[in-house]
């Protein structure tokens, strides 16, 4: 597995901060649910600050039993680092200066130009993409996020595209680490948002640009901006989504705003419904949806993929909406969305959660997923305490 080395300082510039108090991060857990593996964030620059760092120097972070704890600086200059806190206790992380371990890349992701301006990524729980100017240059109409299931923690996409290109091996087959089985055309796929006309989803197309900021190794965040919308005939709103996916969650962070936006709108939020009659969750009060999606081959054969959203603040109406047949024709076939809406205010950020699991993997049952999603939840509305 690829390991990050990262730059060490001069034995002198070591020296001259080791004599420095430690800092202590002191992280605390208001639920009634033992935490494990969320991303601990505080800032490098306080953190250099406290420990008066030289430019050079390097740090390292230890838990409660003096072990040493992976972490990453993102691009925004913050320390992310995984916890675990049991519930309703705390947890003591300290951070003085050192040489860190290397890190296994876990969450990493590249652009592929020669697959029509794919942008994909993963970590070890579940992979994604979305589409881009090439494609959309085509005329395919593919609107949403898609899912690559996984059951491997190790990285697995770059093979898997190498081998479609350049190797005649299918990613659609499973060569034992997972493959492309999920439909998305023009749809929302796999939980892209959308502001609303009334009822009418004002659907997102292909991203016009894209721009990498972190790339592991426990953390992948990509922003991608959008073509102008037409949501009213005197304004051509412009869309930009920050998405982040960190190592150990099936579930994508997702910052979405709008430019030019006149006036509050709803946004949604939707899962694809491949079956009218699917096994969904649609809980506006605790915030969160769910469908058990049947994969491309409707044998069974490929398992079942779990594909769910989350949202850290109120939902204004979480519903299922089945398609006219004419829709259906104009959706690819898609039968409907779980939609979560809530309100858009101008000059705002959108901030939810969106992912998959799928049952050859980890996840085994629609019970687990549903668990696992109402749990996320919870945590995104009552988030870890962090005091330094």
């Amino acid at each position: 597995m690829k390991k990050i080395f990262l730059v060490v300082a001069a034995a002198c510039s070591l020296c001259s901060c080791s004599q420095q108090q430690p800092v202590t991060v002191t992280v605390t857990n208001p639920l009634a649910m033992d935490r494990s593996g969320e991303m601990v964030e505080v800032s490098m620059a306080e953190i250099s600050s406290k420990l008066q760092l030289p430019d050079t120097a390097q740090v390292i972070v230890l838990d409660e039993n003096d072990l040493e704890v992976p972490y990453q600086v993102t691009y925004n200059d913050m320390l992310i680092f995984p916890t675990s806190v049991k519930a309703s206790s705390t947890a003591t992380y300290t951070i003085k200066p050192g040489n860190p371990q290397p890190v296994d890349v876990i969450s990493c992701g590249r652009v592929y130009p020669e697959r029509v301006d794919d942008i994909a990524w993963e970590n070890d729980r579940a992979a994604y993409r979305a589409y881009g100017p090439a494609l959309q240059a085509t005329g395919e109409r593919a609107y949403g996020y898609d899912v690559f299931t996984k059951r491997v923690p190790e990285p697995v996409v770059e093979d898997r595209y190498d081998g479609e290109l350049n190797r005649n091996i299918s990613y659609h087959v499973d060569h034992g680490n997972g493959m492309d089985v999920y439909a998305v055309g023009p749809t929302l796929g796999g939980g892209t948002a959308a502001l609303m006309a009334g009822d009418t989803i004002i659907y997102p197309y292909c991203y016009r640009t894209q721009e990498i900021l972190d790339n592991g190794p426990l953390r992948f965040t990509v922003k991608l901006e959008f073509n102008p919308l037409v949501v009213r005939r005197d304004s051509n709103v412009v869309e930009t989504r920050v998405i982040s996916l960190d190592a150990g969650s099936y579930l994508n962070k997702t910052i979405v705003s709008y430019t030019n936006l006149k006036e509050a709108m709803p946004v949604t939020t939707g899962l694809v419904l491949r079956e009218p009659d699917g096994a969904t969750v649609a809980d506006a009060a605790n915030g969160y949806i769910t469908y058990v999606d049947p994969t491309t081959d409707r044998s069974g054969a490929n398992g079942k993929i779990f594909v769910g959203a989350a949202f850290p603040a109120q939902v204004k109406e979480a519903k299922v909406v089945l398609f006219s047949e004419m829709e259906k024709k104009e959706r690819g076939g898609a039968d409907g969305h779980v939609l979560a809406v809530s309100e858009y205010e101008p000059g705002s950020e959108y901030t939810y959660y969106w992912g998959s699991a799928w049952d050859k993997a980890a996840i085994k049952t629609p019970d687990a997923w549903n668990k696992y999603m109402a749990e996320y939840a919870q945590r995104l509305r009552a988030p870890l305490s962090v005091v330094y």
